[in-house]
């Protein structure tokens, strides 16, 4: 039987109620038989953070204070799951070994996956499912990367289609067999993880919003959901600062040519939002995202026949390595070169760089540039279309946008603008209203 793996995020079992939501999820397609969660997440505004909670517990022991009053927090939390779902998952005593361990000084990523894991325990008691200690088939090698051995060792444990599995996200084990946990938002990982484990026909990611936008609701009103979107499309928006998959979440599914559907737990009916290999040849628009970030600083240099000085470019980008600053982008003309970097990187090194530039470049003109910021419009039907760039443009132009910088690769798979800050929200509604102008429908 063809399998689904579902991965479910902190707001989808942040109480018991969101638990029998799933419940529901799953009983509408029974090739749903690979479960991950995350562990319960805020259920209002004033809440803290379980996790949050989790790693206050650490802190306070490690300075021999006690850890009594977050503790107790957690510790209602999943009693509370556990009384209104009618469960005895004996939550209650591991508790208090979990306490007891706390205190004792069990290492940081230990007590931050407990998170996961009890929350993995009551799923998997709720849903009458095998339980999958990730500890036990997820392996970090001794440079902390995920060990591709994990795949076929979590099969194994997945090895019968006719049971369902519940597996914790967010940690497996290092080398040494202690818990390593991801990074924040690990629990994403993990389930590409155990999609790929399972050899699922689909990788399912239930959040509480119904896919992914095209641009930013906090400055497009009301954005278009995206119906479907490439790998390749999504690497590029989540490299420009959009709200979108990680690339590691996305690499263990993408590289075994698994689609990834982000859906909804509160409206289950909604489709979301495909993530694929390859697209269809017609989709409703031409792009897939309108997405940037803003703070960059710019550095620009100026020297007649630089082109013909071997070694110019890597003397000059060699510089920012010296200084630790990665690059970002490199517009380049006959005569000039810019280096495009995050403003952060910079920090008090601006002056640093500029005397380095100039002593050892001896350019005619040096110009830095601050309080940029960088948009793209990103689609891979773009290369199939005439007038893109044309249509970019006048749409800045039109919203009386200067552009500061332009950058396209030869893939054509975005166009990346440079705007003033004060610029940015201005240029993102006005590239949005015009990449979305017209449908394909």
């Amino acid at each position: 039987m063809n399998r689904i793996a579902s991965k479910f995020g902190g707001s989808s079992v942040a109480d018991h109620r969101q638990f029998l939501k799933i419940q529901a999820i799953l009983e509408k397609d029974k090739r749903r038989s690979v479960i991950v969660v995350s562990a319960p997440g805020k259920r209002h505004s004033g809440e803290a953070k379980l996790t949050d909670l989790l790693y206050l517990c650490h802190e306070l022991a490690k300075k021999g204070m006690p850890v009594d009053s977050p503790f107790s927090l957690i510790r209602d939390r999943f009693l509370e799951i556990e009384k209104e779902l009618k469960l005895n998952a004996g939550i209650a005593e591991e508790m208090e070994k979990f306490h007891r361990q706390i205190v004792d000084g069990v290492d940081r990523d230990f007590i931050a996956s407990r998170g996961e894991y009890f929350s993995g325990r009551l799923m998997a008691k709720f849903l009458n499912a095998v339980f999958v200690e990730p500890g036990e088939a997820i392996f970090f090698d001794k440079a902390g990367r995920l060990d591709p051995k994990s795949y076929d060792a979590l099969g194994k444990l997945f090895s019968d289609p006719s049971k369902r599995y519940v597996m914790p996200g967010f940690y497996g084990a290092d080398a040494k067999g202690r818990i390593k946990t991801f990074s924040r938002g690990g629990s994403d990982i993990s389930g590409a993880i155990a999609a790929r484990a399972a050899k699922a026909e689909l990788y399912e990611n239930w959040t509480d919003v119904s896919g992914l936008l095209m641009a930013d609701p906090r400055i497009v009103e009301n954005p278009h959901p995206l119906d479907i979107v490439s790998y390749r499309e999504i690497r590029e928006l989540s490299y420009m600062g959009a709200s979108v998959f990680h690339d590691e979440a996305i690499a263990p599914v993408r590289e075994a040519g698994i689609p990834i559907n982000i859906r909804n737990t509160n409206k289950p009916d909604d489709a979301g939002t495909m993530i694929v290999s390859k697209l269809p040849e017609v989709t409703r628009y031409d792009i897939a995202g309108v997405a940037g970030k803003k703070n960059f600083s710019m550095f620009s240099v100026e020297k007649t026949m630089m082109n013909k000085e071997v070694g110019f470019a890597r003397k000059f980008l060699e510089l920012f390595e010296n200084h630790q600053v990665s690059i970002e982008h490199c517009p380049t003309s006959i005569d000039t070169m810019s280096v495009v970097v995050a403003s952060e990187e910079i920090g008090d090194k601006s002056e640093a760089i500029r005397e380095d530039v100039l002593r050892i470049l001896q350019p005619d003109n040096l110009d830095t540039e601050h309080e940029l910021s960088l948009i793209a419009v990103v689609g891979e039907g773009m290369a199939r279309q005439s007038g893109m760039a044309a249509r970019v443009f006048k749409a800045l132009a039109d919203a009386r946008v200067n552009v500061r910088i332009i950058d396209q690769g030869a893939s054509e798979l975005n166009i990346i603008v440079g705007v003033a800050n004060g610029d940015y929200e201005k240029a993102i509604r006005a590239l949005y209203g015009e990449m979305t102008r017209t449908t394909k429908d």
